[in-house]
């Protein structure tokens, strides 16, 4: 899958994030251009921070049972939240550590479900002669 059909998924995982999570909103003239700024905000701060806070939590993420992975989703929504509006000036807000982690498990689940349902250039079965 290309990166901008990446980028639409995730943009479409916040939307529904934004209509189902009462603390996380947009408050912009251009809602459009304020989920799909933080949707690329969003996909940046998962490539930079997640490998390195993934590896170094890597230790706690099975005791935990997976709840690490939450934290961190809830993280990076909130810091790519702060990012989009605090340097874009754009709206799109999340108030606080519950509305993240809320959005987190929503855009993660968003994002999976409409996955499956898009065929990867490199999942796609190939059909052989033999």
């Amino acid at each position: 899958m290309s990166l901008i059909g990446r980028w639409i998924i995730v943009a479409v995982a916040l939307i529904v994030a934004v209509a189902l999570i009462p603390g996380i909103r947009v408050d912009s003239t251009n809602a459009w251009i304020a989920v799909g700024a933080m949707a690329v905000v969003l996909g940046l701060v998962n490539a930079l921070t997640r490998n390195v806070l993934t590896s170094l939590g890597c230790g706690y993420v099975l005791p935990a049972l997976g709840l690490l992975v939450l934290i961190l989703n809830a993280l990076t929504l909130w810091l790519s939240s702060w990012i989009t509006r605090n340097w874009l000036n754009l709206g799109f807000h999340v108030d606080g550590f519950w509305p993240a982690l809320l959005g987190g498990v929503v855009v993660g689940v968003v994002s999976f479900v409409v996955s499956l349902f898009l065929v990867d250039e490199w999942k796609a079965p190939s059909v052989s002669s033999t």
